[in-house]
This record gives structure tokens, C-alpha cells and sequence, in this order.
């Protein structure tokens, strides 16, 4: 490859890295998220408890595992999507939380308390 080419295509690079990088970070300003922590009926935090996180434009769902101090965390949601939220652990199942897309805070707090089995 001619030297001048080379030099071209690092000129390239170097303009629209910049460009590119900004965009992304752009997209992730878009967006938002969920955080909270799952208890039992007595309050007690859940570690190993599953929350899913249900699109209901798209109807995928998203799990996530909770951690020791009972709580979770989904990223990178859609501000225009409503998301229905639930945690299940050891047959107790959470009443269902809606993340409603009227609901402007980019990063939403949802708790989620287990029922009695």
C-alpha cells in the first residue's frame, strides 16, 4: 500500500473516530434504566432471586439474577417502551410493576416484595 493511501486512511480515522464515539455516547443519553431490591414478605433481601424485565412492545424478556444484598439493575432501556417488571424466588412470585414509558426519570427505582408461597 502506497504511503500516501496509508496516510489518507489514518487521516480518515482520526476524523471520524471522533464522529462515531460521540454518536454512541449520544444513544446511551437516550436511554434508561431500572434499578431496585427484591424482599421476602418479611423484608429480608432475596440473593439468587430471578426479576424479568418484559418489553411489551416486543415481548422479550430479560433476566437477572440478584445479587447478595437482594438487588438488580437493567440497562439500556427504551424511554418510549413501557416494561412490565416481577421477581420469582423459591415458588413466591412479586406482584407485576409497570416501568411506564410516561414515566420520565432516566434512571427508574422499582422494588419488588415477594408474596407469601
Amino acid at each position: 500500500m502506497p504511503v500516501l493511501a496509508m496516510a489518507a486512511m489514518a487521516l480518515a480515522c482520526a476524523v471520524w473516530a471522533p464522529a462515531a464515539f460521540a454518536q454512541s455516547k449520544k444513544t446511551d443519553q437516550n436511554n434508561r434504566s431500572v434499578q431496585g431490591v427484591v424482599t421476602t414478605a418479611e423484608d429480608a433481601p432475596v440473593s439468587g432471586g430471578v426479576v424479568q424485565l418484559k418489553n411489551t412492545k416486543t415481548l422479550q424478556i430479560r433476566s437477572f439474577f440478584t445479587k447478595q444484598d437482594g438487588s438488580y439493575q437493567f440497562q439500556g432501556l427504551s424511554p418510549d417502551v413501557d416494561y412490565e417488571l416481577k421477581a420469582d424466588y423459591q415458588g413466591a412470585t412479586s406482584s407485576t410493576k409497570i416501568l411506564s414509558s410516561f414515566d420520565s426519570r432516566r434512571d427508574a427505582i422499582i422494588n419488588l416484595k415477594l408474596g407469601k408461597k
